[in-house]
């Protein structure tokens, strides 16, 4: 009885790991949804969203830097001394956000013209620094790690939903690329603005608060 005890003591811990991981992952893509719940990382997503490609790699580069920057917060948070624990995550952040950039500009000029700005501007994104301060600064590697990914992938797959329908209806494309149907298609000007991202993005807010019956109180 004593062996099978010890046994079990493993997958019981496996378990409850596994478990903790999944909310944490359902957290950050749905329930707190960087952009459509907790409203972080607006303006990025009003800009870069009028085309699918744009967004892809701007998920793509946030989510990078939002993980490692949180991993390496994780693993010196007992070092960094709380008054100087916002110039140490800036310091963290920049320097993957760098790597970033000169990715983009070394494989994909084209995508890194695009962003312009923006890329740069993952130094003071209210998700990367949220992340860092409420969850990677107060939690080990394990847990630090699944919540970087699920806030990088909320924030992604938001940008591509909503780049997924100003982009056809803005340009008549989708990734590049017209598609058959709409040959005839007249563009929507307003779309490849600020004012119909940001009506498509309430759009996409309302039914992500809807589906995760996540209300302001």
């Amino acid at each position: 009885m004593d062996a099978q005890k010890k046994n079990n003591k493993p997958s019981t811990w496996l378990r409850l790991q596994y478990k903790k991981w999944f909310l944490i992952l359902k957290k950050g893509i749905s329930e707190e949804n960087p952009i459509a719940i907790t409203v972080l990382g607006i303006c990025s997503s009003l800009a870069v969203t009028n085309r699918v490609e744009n967004a892809i790699f701007m998920g793509i580069g946030v989510t990078f830097v939002v993980i490692f920057s949180s991993l390496f917060v994780s693993l010196l948070r007992n070092l960094i001394p709380p008054k100087v624990r916002m110039v140490a995550y800036m310091v963290i952040i920049s320097i993957f956000t760098i790597v970033v950039q000169m990715f983009l500009q070394a494989y994909v000029p084209k995508v890194a013209a695009n962003l312009g700005a923006y890329t740069g501007l993952i130094i003071t994104n209210c998700i990367v620094m949220g992340r860092a301060e409420a969850f990677a600064i107060k939690n080990p590697v394990r847990y630090t790690f699944v919540d970087g990914l699920a806030n990088g992938l909320g924030y992604t797959f938001v940008l591509i939903a909503i780049a997924s329908i100003r982009e056809p209806l803005a340009f008549g494309t989708y990734l590049g690329y017209r598609a058959p149907f709409m040959e005839n298609w007249i563009n929507w000007n307003i779309m490849a603005l600020a004012p119909g991202g940001f009506f498509v993005l309430t759009m996409f807010a309302w039914l992500i608060r809807t589906l995760t019956k996540k209300y302001e109180e």
